[in-house]
């Protein structure tokens, strides 16, 4: 590591560039689709795939991307990796019909699988221990400074050029880290190369879809829909076929399983991946409901919400760049706590909203969400990448960001379902015209636009009163669980990373795993 100097840093910021293009993609899209509807003659049902696919695909993929990038060379396959999502970002800007679209999104999410998992899986390859939560919060903040920043490009872009923009976006941003990743980046793998388990890559990613499709379809369809009961039930029960197929491989002299179940004897790697799954469900929850109270409330265009998400990327700097020190004198257990406890201040003001709180109100306690944010998620993620070793950190890093990513999905499908169960409870739409009533009923959105249509000033602030109260009840829910996190991080969370016992393949890696290319 140590002869690598000064360039291990720089090559630190080409992953950050690979990181932030993958989360730009899972935002910037969303203010575009009623722009597609029209442009592409998209249904809603193609629309919703639009988004989905790409989510879908990259839930899939990522252990097996994880285990190859330990195979093959973590270097190799993220280079490989990013080509393929420029290429993608391509394609999907010039697709002439919502299918295309939706096929070229799926090779993006594929892309994607690779290049999380990857982008993380070479710091402990990279970084000393010491050196390690400072290149961590690094790389996890670039992620999550991608998720707000991708409204306001996304408002921007679409303000002063065509739909295509969104994704062109993606090219120089990718080229230029495929130049530092070239240059700068060190190839790394496993010293023993792992065997490619092929009925743990198969079984594992049916399962990581099956789930993510049922979580998809609960959020847009309702959790009492049969197809998306029957999905999630089918890709739980695959998951747990998966768990024992991979205890029984390991039980074999020779067995190399797709997800070495040990980790989860170390309790940093166990509660570091659940409280930054925690972490990512009440992040998702705010971006999912604040921008469309920016719109529907206080009556702003895509972009003004989209700014207006800045003072969260104020927060999340500021508590990612305290994190760090912190973590070093006090731990991570102190840290990831005090983390949550800040989420839990921010989310809980955020919930007293009603239709008189001013907008400096609102800014304010999404500013303190962000540094709590900040705070909590690069030190819970760096609490389970220190269990890892060089040997497995592709695979370990793939497990990591498979619980998110899934976590990630079922929590905005429980949190929409809630905000959609409060906000439909406020409603009363008697005496009005069906098709009007639908309308309203569809989303906050829609309502207003139908009290503007009508000229109906009582409709228009029912509508978004009923919107306040559904996103109050989703703020309360994310609050418990910040709360919840709270007593988790100082029950279970170890006070310094607590790696997984290593072996003898592990300690020559510690040597061998860095492969200089010169």
């Amino acid at each position: 590591m140590n002869d690598l100097g000064t360039r291990r840093w720089w090559a630190l910021g080409a992953l950050a560039l690979s990181v932030v293009v993958v989360g730009l993609d899972l935002t910037v899209l969303n203010l575009a689709l009623p722009t597609l509807a029209t442009t592409l003659h998209a249904s809603t049902a193609q629309l919703q795939w639009v988004v989905d696919a790409y989510s879908l695909v990259l839930a899939a993929m990522l252990l097996p991307a994880g285990l190859l990038g330990d195979r093959y060379g973590r270097k190799k396959l993220l280079l490989l990796a990013l080509a393929l999502f420029g290429v993608a970002s391509v394609v999907c800007a010039y697709a002439s019909s919502a299918e295309a679209l939706i096929a070229a999104r799926a090779v993006l999410g594929l892309g994607a699988a690779f290049v999380i998992p990857l982008s993380l899986s070479v710091l402990p390859a990279m970084f000393s221990p010491e050196e390690r939560p400072r290149a961590v919060t690094i790389t996890v903040g670039a992620t999550m400074l991608a998720f707000p920043i991708g409204p306001i490009l996304g408002g921007w872009l679409l303000t002063h050029f065509w739909w295509g923009s969104v994704f062109l976006i993606n090219v120089p941003v990718i080229a230029l880290a495929l130049l530092a990743v070239t240059a700068l980046l060190p190839e790394s793998r496993s010293a023993e190369r792992p065997r490619l388990d092929v009925a743990g890559v198969l079984v594992s990613s049916a399962g990581l879809a099956g789930l993510t499709y049922g979580a998809i379809e609960a959020g847009q369809r309702g959790w009492g829909n049969p197809g998306a009961l029957a999905a999630i039930i089918a890709g739980a029960l695959v998951l747990v076929a998966f768990v024992r197929l991979e205890r029984a491989v390991s039980r074999r002299p020779d067995g190399q399983p797709l997800v070495d179940l040990s980790l989860f004897s170390s309790a940093s790697f166990t509660w570091g991946t659940i409280l930054a799954t925690v972490v990512s469900f009440a992040m998702f929850g705010l971006l999912f409901a604040v921008p469309q109270y920016f719109q529907a409330v206080g009556g702003a265009d895509a972009m003004g919400a989209g700014l207006r998400l800045l003072p969260l990327i104020g927060g999340l700097m500021v508590g990612a760049g305290v994190a760090d020190r912190l973590a070093r004198v006090a731990g991570a257990k102190i840290t990831v706590a005090l983390g949550f406890a800040v989420m839990a201040v921010g989310l809980g003001a955020g919930a007293t909203t009603s239709l008189q709180t001013s907008e400096g109100f609102t800014l304010g306690w999404v500013a303190v969400l962000g540094a709590g944010l900040g705070l909590a998620m690069p030190t819970a993620m760096d609490a389970a990448l220190g269990a890892l070793s060089k040997d497995r950190s592709g695979a370990g890093s793939a497990l990591i960001m498979a619980v998110r990513q899934v976590g990630a999905t079922i929590g905005v499908a429980v949190l929409g379902s809630i905000l959609n169960a409060a906000y439909h409870s406020r409603l009363e739409l008697t005496g009005l015209p069906a098709q009007v009533a639908g309308a309203v009923r569809d989303s906050a959105s829609a309502g207003v636009a139908v009290a503007h249509q009508l000229g109906s000033a009582a409709l228009l602030g029912m509508v978004r009163g009923a919107f306040v109260h559904g996103m109050d009840a989703l703020l309360v829910v994310c609050c418990a669980l910040a709360v919840a996190g709270v007593g988790l991080a100082l029950a279970f969370l170890p006070r310094r990373s607590q790696a997984v016992a290593t072996t003898s393949a592990d300690r020559a890696t510690s040597e061998d795993g860095v492969v200089s290319t010169g």
